[in-house]
């Protein structure tokens, strides 16, 4: 989610330009299918349809850290402290047209005693292990928390990677996910690492390795997901009120970068989507699936709760 000093500037310079259960009973649609984007047509991405996100049918909005499965079961956390599951209805062409059978409830917490809440519930990333356990990363107070079930309470992962209590408050993991090979990679958004650079993690709570990871000049990563050959693709964003405001980008990380990196070794991702294809937004989400034979891609807009923006669910498949 986007800082509350840049919150502050969006509605300002509009205005010089204006829950606790476990069933969403929201009226309307929650999404409703838009025209897809056009790429370059030597791009490795097909466009492959965009949904709209109503936060009012939905309950609420804020939507970051996502994941979408091969049965095209749609999962998201808000970083109001909520998870929400749905089913993706595709259309006969395959491509998703419609959410269906949406649930929601909080993301309890372990912590005997009340926080402040925008310390307990700031979650932005989201990211699944192969026995089903769900891991949520969390902002303002870091720290990753397992969910063996959104009905549970917060397992919290006692070693988290090292140094990242040194994080802004507003920037700390934006990015996590679980490669092919069971390793967690970890990205924070603001954690400067020299040069230009940003921390990154790569192993296990038990072994973590420090990386560092160089983002395109202005850009921060907000989310990443892997990919079946271990890479990882990650999505970048950039924020400027006097530059157009929101712009992003999606780019890979080969799997040779992430096989066996030196401690201190420095990530370079490529481009995939630059920033003059993507729509000017708060892209913070992105997973990878498999569907009708093809490797696809969804990307995720957050709203910040902020009525001048709305969610959206961007879909890709990937060419061969």
């Amino acid at each position: 989610m986007i800082a509350s000093r840049r919150r502050a500037l969006l509605l300002g310079a509009l205005a010089l330009s204006g829950l606790g259960s476990c069933a969403l009973l929201g009226g309307g649609d929650p999404a409703t299918p838009a025209a897809p984007l056009s790429v370059p047509s030597d791009s490795v991405l097909v466009p492959r349809g965009r949904l709209l996100l109503d936060r009012r049918a939905m309950g609420f909005g804020g939507l970051s850290g996502l994941h979408v499965d091969d049965d095209l079961r749609y999962t998201a956390v808000s970083d109001l402290g909520r998870w929400v599951q749905a089913q993706l209805v595709a259309g006969p062409d395959g491509v998703p047209v419609a959410l269906k059978d949406l649930r929601s409830g909080p993301l309890r917490q372990d912590f005997p005693l009340p926080l402040p809440r925008p310390l307990m519930r700031d979650a932005e990333a989201l990211a699944r292990l192969p026995d089903g356990t769900w891991l949520v990363a969390f902002e303002r107070w870091h720290r990753i928390c397992a969910y063996p079930g959104f009905d549970r309470r917060c397992e919290p992962v006692l070693q988290s990677p090292p140094g990242l209590d040194a994080a802004p408050p507003n920037a700390g993991l934006e990015s996590l996910t679980v490669l092919a090979d069971g390793r967690w990679l970890a990205i924070a958004e603001g954690l400067q690492a020299g040069d230009g650079t940003l921390r990154a993690w790569i192993g296990q709570p038990s072994a973590w390795a420090s990386l560092r990871y160089r983002p395109s000049p202005g850009y921060v990563p907000t989310d990443a997901a892997p990919l079946p050959d271990g890479g990882a693709l990650v999505v970048e964003r950039s924020f400027s009120l006097l530059g157009g405001g929101f712009r992003a980008m999606l780019r890979r990380l080969p799997a040779a970068q992430l096989a066996h990196p030196a401690t201190e070794a420095v990530l370079v991702p490529q481009t995939l989507i630059g920033p003059d294809a993507l729509p000017h937004d708060n892209w913070e989400g992105v997973s990878v699936f498999r569907h009708r034979g093809e490797l696809w891609v969804a990307m995720q807009v957050d709203d910040n709760e902020l009525f001048f923006q709305q969610g959206q669910l961007l879909f890709f498949s990937l060419r061969n």
